[in-house]
């Protein structure tokens, strides 16, 4: 009668606990970015590999650019421990303050390769309008 070892069974267990600390910080994830301007417009390019465009969700609130949406999970564990995975799904959101010259109307959002492309026109420099001050006499 060959005896079972007591250590065969160990090493999936050991990593469970990482497994789930893993799954419960891949609830929420900031995805990676990077602002830049240009002569007439700013530039946010968003990286979501394995997103899809429809999961995502743009809107301007209180002056910020706010990009939220899901990068949802399409593993099945049938018969498959993992002992760690650096795969991030979730829910995640990032939000952008515009400067005061960013044009809120005109945002283009295009979405290819994984990454998210939005440009933000600047307003047009506007001269103050000149006023004629009249002088009182006293």
């Amino acid at each position: 009668m060959v005896e079972k070892s007591h250590t065969a069974g160990w090493w999936p267990n050991v990593y469970e606990p990482l497994r789930q600390m893993g799954e419960k910080v891949a609830d929420w994830f900031a995805p990676r970015s990077e602002a830049s301007v240009l002569e007439d417009c700013y530039e946010i390019n968003v990286e979501l590999p394995g997103v899809k465009a429809e999961d995502v969700d743009i809107a301007m609130q209180d002056n910020s650019l706010v990009v939220r949406g899901e990068k949802r999970s399409e593993r099945k564990e049938t018969g498959q421990s993992f002992y760690f995975s650096e795969r991030e799904y979730g829910t995640f959101q990032r939000a952008f303050r515009l400067p005061p010259d960013a044009d809120a109307d005109t945002i283009d959002a295009e979405f290819g390769d994984g990454v998210l492309r939005l440009k933000i026109g600047k307003k047009s420099p506007t001269k103050p309008a000149a006023r004629k001050i009249e002088i009182r006499q006293s």
